[in-house]
């Protein structure tokens, strides 16, 4: 196991009803298929070893003894494997029989894990044949189920011997569907994973619910649950079992099997985020009387293992984790956080009492989001948009077409504009402080920004209004914004909107032009002040991310941000994995190679990671002072809010993990 990543199997096999040896075999083959695939821990149906369907037969001395074998034939049958299995039986103890899970590791039987839930109601009779899990956990004596006494039990926890946390427990079935189910107890436990043998017949719209519990169960549960489902080998006298396997994480799905297969699905659990969910989260409740059985999941893959977890991740990983990937999905993020941003906007205008507000609209990204969102939240207000100035700066970088944009933008908005040029004010102010204005340097660059800022700033007064921030969250993840210049507003919309998610908010806008503009011929949908308006969005779209402050070449943007300080999608997917689960280097490394494989190579992720960290420990005191804006996801910076951070933090660790990175990929 590497980077906290356990590979997981849940596994339908070949099923006759009561056939265990016939059984034993499957169950052992696709133990042997998972542990070869890299699997630490393989979940098999209920009651697998005989067949679930098997009825009055499980009264039958003949059926307990042939079970009884049959798992003692598994247990030596995957002796040498490393892997956990964890597979269905009936057990008779004393005056009842009930419908367990055996924890087999390493050739030893180490537990049994009944049924707390038995259903008698539809199409199932378990009572008929099963007693419930009693509330006591006790020792099997020995020469029942193994020569050893066995624990049995609902309270128990499989922990790896050598990483304690790294743990698992076991429900059946029916324990999920009911109210408060066992795997509530469990995750309060320690439990990551949560091991669920079912036998779930297939009724129509039956596979949509029972995905909807997997899924909640491990949102709820801040865990992973593997669910493994009976399949066509059991009887069709009265029902159909479609084998239907998932494994979820944290409310999503990891794997999911076709309906109607039997086999393997594997996936890659990502225990360390669990982990750090769980601790970030204080209202998560810790019930530590469980028993603790050591068990083996951390061991790595054997030499038959061709894909081994610590080579490639068998999960999926979003190279904009920022970003639905789903058209419909993006399309209400989008709505949502346009909704926020507006929202908050709304309010602030409002409390102040302002009728006015101020922004620098320069004919980039941000700016371009920051006018549609404050054109939203006058229209909430029901306020003229003539209250909204939009003030062009032109310096020394801009060109003819951001400037376009910019005027076209807010004439088709209906806001009001004003041309502000700043040469002749920053000319002055090189000639006061004795700066040589064909030193290109960064005094050159933010003396612009500072101006425009000041401006901003007068203009608000004058107008009785509010200075509305541009900047947004991955601008501040790298410090890529001028102190006191455009990093200062008096409400910042996009503070925590990262680059990646901007562009598309601005996209979504474009493709809603109705939204904005009201044509004059309502009759005619192909009215051409809707299409200017999305047009000069488009425009916007297609302009290269830059702050505009150097001269442009050949009428061209000259400075490109992304050329300087990298790509935009590789510091978003930086960000969100080392803020919101707390990934170090190396960890979030092997998850940008995962997702951006055939993009950036090893060498180019590793710089521009050095970049990230150097560049977020050191620009920290530029956020402990941020202006107040709107918390939009799950990440953000602000420093009343999620992120609190000292300013003169030392990146050394950080740094010297990518330093041991970087000589591990290069071999000097």
């Amino acid at each position: 196991m590497t980077h906290g990543f356990l590979r997981v199997a849940a596994a339908t096999p070949p099923c006759t009803v009561g056939d265990c040896p016939a059984n034993a075999a499957e169950i052992v083959s696709l133990a042997s298929e998972a542990a070869s695939a890299g699997a630490s821990l393989v979940v098999f149906p209920e009651l697998a070893v005989t067949g679930y369907t098997c009825g009055d037969l499980f009264a039958q001395e003949v059926l307990q003894a042939s079970a009884l074998a049959a798992v003692r034939r598994i247990a030596s049958g995957t002796a040498e494997l490393q892997a956990t299995i964890v597979v269905g039986f009936p057990l008779s103890l004393g005056n009842s029989r009930y419908n367990c899970a055996a924890v087999i590791c390493g050739g030893k039987i180490l537990a049994a894990v009944p049924k707390t839930h038995v259903p008698n109601y539809g199409e199932f009779y378990e009572l008929r044949h099963f007693s419930p899990a009693p509330k006591e956990s006790f020792d099997i004596p020995p020469g029942i189920l193994a020569p050893y006494a066995v624990p049995f039990g609902t309270d128990l926890l499989f922990a790896d011997e050598y990483l304690p946390e790294l743990a698992f427990a076991v429900e059946i079935c029916e324990d999920l569907w009911v109210p408060d189910p066992p795997s509530s107890r469990h995750v309060q436990a320690g439990a990551l994973v949560i091991a669920n043998l079912s036998a779930s017949n297939e009724v129509i719209g039956k596979a949509e619910y029972r995905r909807s519990l997997v899924v909640s169960q491990s949102g709820r549960g801040l865990c992973a649950y593997a669910y493994a489902d009976a399949g066509g080998g059991e009887s069709t006298t009265d029902m159909v079992f479609a084998g239907h396997d998932m494994i979820a994480e944290n409310g999503s799905m990891l794997a999911e099997s076709p309906l109607f297969s039997e086999g393997l699905i594997l996936a890659d659990v990502d225990t360390e985020r669990l982990l750090q969910e769980r601790r970030r989260v204080n209202t998560f409740a810790s019930r530590p009387a469980y028993r603790r059985i050591p068990c083996s999941l951390s061991a790595p893959a054997g030499p038959s293992a061709g894909s081994a977890p610590g080579e490639t991740l068998l999960r999926p990983v979003s190279r904009l984790p920022f970003v639905p990937s789903g058209a419909h999905d993006l399309e209400l993020r989008c709505e949502e956080v346009f909704a926020i941003q507006a929202a908050g906007l709304a309010k602030r205008l409002s409390h102040t009492g302002s009728r006015a507000a101020v922004l620098g609209l320069s004919g980039g990204l941000d700016s371009t989001l920051a006018l549609l969102v404050t054109v939203r939240a006058f229209d909430l207000l029901r306020l003229d948009r003539a209250g909204i100035l939009a003030v062009t700066m032109p310096g020394f970088g801009t060109t003819k077409k951001t400037r376009g944009n910019a005027l076209a933008l807010a004439e088709a908005l209906g806001a009001s504009i004003e041309e502000i040029r700043i040469h002749k004010a920053v000319s002055q102010h090189f000639a006061d402080i004795g700066h040589d204005p064909s030193s290109l340097d960064v005094t050159y660059e933010n003396s612009q920004a500072r101006e425009r800022t000041q401006i901003l700033m007068d203009k608000a007064n004058q107008k009785g209004g509010l200075v509305i921030g541009t900047g947004d969250l991955s601008e501040l993840a790298l410090g890529w914004a001028t102190y006191n210049g455009d990093h200062m507003s008096m409400y910042a919309v996009n503070a925590s909107v990262p680059k990646t998610l901007v562009r598309h908010l601005v996209g979504y806008c474009a493709a809603r032009p109705e939204s904005f503009i009201a044509e004059t011929d309502p009759g005619n949908p192909a009215a051409p002040a809707q299409k200017r308006f999305s047009r000069v969005l488009t425009s916007i779209l297609e302009t290269p991310v830059s702050p505009e402050l150097l001269p442009p070449e050949k009428g061209e943007i000259a400075q490109k941000t992304e050329h300087i300080v990298g790509p935009y999608e590789l510091h978003d997917f930086f960000l969100y994995h080392s803020l919101r689960w707390g990934s170090g280097p190396a960890r979030v490394f092997r998850l940008a190679s995962r997702a951006f494989e055939g993009e950036y190579g090893s060498a180019e992720i590793i710089r521009w990671l050095r970049v990230f960290y150097r560049r977020f420990f050191s620009q920290q005191f530029k956020r402990s002072c941020l202006p107040d804006g709107p918390k939009v996801g799950s990440v953000t910076l602000s420093p009343r809010s999620d992120w609190r951070m000292p300013s003169d933090a030392s990146a050394a660790a950080w740094l010297a993990e990518i330093d041991e990175l970087e000589t591990r990929q290069t071999g000097r």
